[in-house]
This record gives C-alpha cells, structure tokens and sequence, in this order.
C-alpha cells in the first residue's frame, strides 16, 4: 500500500483509526481479505508471490502494515519479502519494539513498517531507528513517517477534520480514501520515474493500466475492544470489484 492516515487515541470512541490505499502492479497475484487457513487468528489480504501480506490484524488486537520506500538505492541480489515483517509481527506475542530489535533490516529493500498492540511503533531500515509512537495523528507513504507529501498531508487534515467534528464512519473513510486529485505538475518530483507515473501517484487514489490502487482498507478498535475491519477491491480503471466486511472482539475465538 502507497498511503496510510492513522489516529492513536485521538478520537473519545475509537483506540485506533486507519485508513490505507495499498497501491501495486494489477499483475501481481494477490487474495482479498480473509482468515488465513494456516493461521487461522490472522485477517488480511495475501500476497500470492512471497506470502504476506501488506495489512493484517488477528484476534489477540494486534496489527500490522508495511510500506516500501521509495528511494534511489539499487538492490543488492535477493530480498526477503516486506509482507512477511507484517505476518511475523502478528504470530510473534512481541511489543512492537521488542520485535523491531529482532528485525534484520539489511535483509529487506526499503521499508515503513507500523506495528501495534497495547503499544505502537514505526520502524524504517532507511532511517536506522525504531520510534515508539504516542497518541496522536499519523501519515506514511513512501517515504519517511509524515513526510509532508502532498497527498499525506491532504489525507492527514481530513481525518483530523472528520475526528474533530466526530464524523468518523466506513463512508467518510472511504471518500477520504477515494481522493484522484493529483498534485500540480510543478510539485513533481519524479526521479527515475517517467513523468506519467510520477504524477499518477500523487494522487491518494491512484489509477494507471498498469499500476494502482488496489484496495482500500479501514480498521478501527472501539474502546472496549471492538474491531472492525473493512476491504474495497478495485481493478485498473479504479472500478469497484469487490467488498469485504469482518468484525470481532480482541481476545475472542
């Protein structure tokens, strides 16, 4: 996923909010939002490929997501799968930063990796140190946490604006989500990218033939416990293709 607003205790109802784009290849072979049959406490989508996943909860209230990150940095041979940070955070029964330390960054291309519990945390092998986060208003794409992208700051006010006039729900989310507007063409910065691409994902929905927005996720914890979790499928027009919905409480079977 190439976007991601998120909110720790800062709306009087929810622990948690989170709202994330995954963006990638339409290729890639991926599975929607279920319980995993060989881990059966583990919601999310899969990564047909390599076998993880981008965004996961279980049934213990822990969750999960990874971004890759978008620098200059040739690979080196071959890398492990980001997705399987997000699966081994989930089986492991580790506070986010205890499980960071056990992380061999070096074995991964660049990567933002949200983890959370009782507590949370962020971690990236592009800025050599984990950081504990506290309550408060979050954003990542592809780059550094709250690196002030255009499409993460813009993402980021509206879900503080929907928190303070407590209009927080699935179909404010989702529209929040759903935002194409690219940044202006002066704003580009598009590196080795070609410049069609480069503007393309300015945008916090993306569409291209080629690459996009592939789902839209919402999660959000109650303060007693309650998780609901909620996947929109979409192909490469940015058409819906499909819609899941799953809620449970923490702790439970």
């Amino acid at each position: 996923m190439c976007l991601v607003v998120a909110a720790i205790d800062r709306h009087p109802g929810f622990r948690l909010i989170v709202a994330a784009n995954r963006d990638e290849f339409h290729e890639r072979p991926t599975r929607e939002a279920h319980w995993w049959p060989d881990r059966q406490d583990v919601l999310g989508g899969r990564d047909l490929l390599a076998g993880g996943t981008w965004l996961a909860v279980n049934r213990a209230g822990r969750i999960a997501l990874v971004t890759n990150d978008r620098d200059a940095e040739p690979k080196h041979g071959k890398r492990a799968s980001r997705g399987l940070l997000v699966a081994g955070f989930l089986t492991s029964g580790l506070a986010p930063m205890e499980y960071f330390a056990g992380i061999d960054a070096s074995a991964y291309a660049g990567f933002n990796l949200i983890a959370g519990s009782d507590s949370f945390a962020w971690l990236s092998n592009r800025n050599g140190a984990a950081q504990p986060l506290a309550a408060g208003l979050y954003g990542l794409s592809n780059a550094q946490l709250d690196t002030p992208w255009d499409k993460v700051r813009r993402s980021k006010e509206r879900l503080a604006r929907l928190i303070d006039e407590d209009r927080v729900d699935e179909t404010a989310l989702l529209k929040l989500l759903a935002d194409r507007d690219r940044s202006r063409v002066d704003e580009v910065e598009a590196g080795s990218l070609p410049f069609r691409i480069a503007h393309a994902i300015t945008a916090p929905f993306v569409v291209t033939p080629d690459y996009g927005t592939r789902c839209s996720t919402i999660v959000t914890v109650d303060r007693s416990g309650h998780w609901g979790f909620l996947e929109r499928r979409f192909d490469a027009a940015g058409d819906m293709t499909g819609e899941s919905r799953f809620a449970f409480d923490a702790g439970s079977d």
